[in-house]
């Protein structure tokens, strides 16, 4: 692994300017990311980027200013717009969800000061490690400054606002794709927004082309999980008011009859995490959550991955909002190193 932290990039300025600045920062990155769309999804670039182009649209109805972003980002890396569009779209790309994540949101009697926290282990092929990037992004035009982790040339991804919004994801399986928003635009946006409920009701109006779980908290220590699915939203109660817990298939009553266990190993690690988190129920902190990302219990179903299904734990998450720190990780639960980052 080429390092123990992720490389740090900071834009700031109007969207252009911030899209150009990460383009020109971290061009030799985003080619690498462009070669390995083009790997994982076995298609012609010409063709994926046209493609892209359907969802520019969709895009500026939800954002306008990210349309800006990408432009400069284009011309920053010297690549086609079309090529940066693509960056925006990898998975819908690929035509296939992919990853097996572990995420958690924890509040009020759940954490030893009754305040929120978030995160997952990001579990993915090895290779996307090559191409991680963290961004600061500082915008001049009246939206929160926020600090991601994401992949160099894709605008958006997990991360924490100035206003404690985070958001992280796990892919869920079993839906019919068709054409709508991809997941790492509306990620962005959520960055932008104040409150937990604001994203919710940003997520209700702009429809995804697949489905996912996104897990969220914001610094009211509220926390919440929705199950996305291209023609509807619906929200996990979790393991109580002060708990959610999720990984790769299907929990709220409403999608629960699509699941048809397309990832077996996705109910061990939903039913171990849940085991930890009673364990230490009442003094979950942020330290507590990294000894449960590296968790190996049940391997090669662990919630600290090394292989199974293709995919490894590369990086992992967790937010605490009062603080205003995200901690990221490089490398395994078990064995990478995290850094803190204020927002």
């Amino acid at each position: 692994m080429a390092g123990q932290t992720f490389p740090l990039i900071e834009v700031s300025g109007s969207a252009y300017e911030m899209g150009y600045q990460h383009g020109a920062q971290a061009a030799g990155l985003v080619q690498r990311y462009l070669l390995w769309i083009d790997k994982l999804t076995g298609k012609p670039r010409d063709l994926l980027s046209r493609k892209a182009m359907a969802f520019i649209p969709l895009i500026k109805a939800l954002s306008p200013a990210m349309v800006e972003e990408i432009r400069g980002l284009a011309d920053g890396a010297g690549i086609s717009f079309e090529e940066a569009v693509l960056c925006q779209a990898r998975a819908e790309a690929a035509s296939v969800p992919e990853g097996g994540c572990t995420a958690f949101a924890l509040t009020g009697g759940a954490t030893t000061d009754g305040h929120a926290l978030a995160g997952q282990n990001q579990d993915v092929a090895p290779e996307y490690a090559d191409v991680g990037l963290i961004v600061r992004v500082k915008p001049n035009d009246g939206r929160p400054r926020a600090l991601m982790f994401t992949f160099a040339g894709q605008l958006g991804y997990a991360g924490m606002n100035e206003y404690g919004v985070a958001q992280f994801a796990n892919s869920v399986y079993d839906y019919k794709w068709q054409l709508g928003l991809p997941h790492y635009p509306l990620k962005r946006v959520m960055l932008e927004k104040r409150t937990v409920e604001e994203c919710v009701e940003m997520l209700a109006r702009h429809r995804p082309c697949s489905a996912a779980n996104v897990v969220l908290c914001d610094g009211r220590d509220h926390v919440a999980d929705m199950e996305i699915r291209p023609d509807a939203l619906a929200r996990y109660r979790g393991e109580g008011p002060d708990a959610v817990l999720h990984s790769n298939h299907y929990v709220t009553p409403e999608f629960a009859p699509y699941e048809t266990n397309s990832l077996p190993d996705s109910c061990p690690r939903l039913d171990r995490i849940r085991a930890l988190v009673k364990e230490s129920w009442g003094t979950i902190t942020a330290d507590t959550m990294r000894q449960i990302l590296a968790d190996h219990e049940g391997d090669p179903s662990a919630i600290c991955r090394h292989g199974g299904a293709g995919w490894h734990s590369v990086c992992g998450y967790i937010a605490e909002p009062a603080k205003g720190l995200l901690h990221i990780r490089r490398g395994h639960g078990c064995l990478g190193t995290w850094q803190t980052y204020e927002v």
